[in-house]
């Protein structure tokens, strides 16, 4: 009786480590895997009156450095972030990611200002 007990211990427990590399695996292909990748890049609202700020966000995998034009500059890798702006014009933005092997991936976004 007991080693029946604990052999479904066990098997419990492997099935348990089981799924939760599989949910591992599967959250780590949503965030890029191993491979350089933009998640995301959007401005909130996307359209905006003069005066008003908008949010550019962004999020990148497996990124050294991040450069977003015109004239924001370099900006820390992250799955997740957003800058707050006020653009006195319609204005086309361009996210460059780099890693560390020195490849690059693009990604823009607009903001309508009327």
């Amino acid at each position: 009786m007991f080693l029946w007990r604990y052999q479904q211990s066990r098997d419990a427990q492997q099935e348990a480590e089981r799924k939760q590399a599989k949910y591992d695996r599967d959250v780590l292909d949503r965030l890029g895997g191993d491979r350089l990748s933009i998640l995301n890049f959007y401005a909130s609202p996307a359209a905006i009156h003069p005066g008003t700020h908008v949010s550019l966000c962004y999020g990148v995998s497996n990124a050294k450095s991040v450069v977003i034009d015109p004239d924001l500059g370099t900006w820390k890798p992250a799955l997740s972030r957003c800058i707050d702006l006020q653009p006195r014009h319609t204005t086309e933005y361009t996210l460059t990611a780099k890693d560390a092997k020195g490849a690059t991936v693009t990604a823009t976004t607009a903001v309508l200002v009327r």
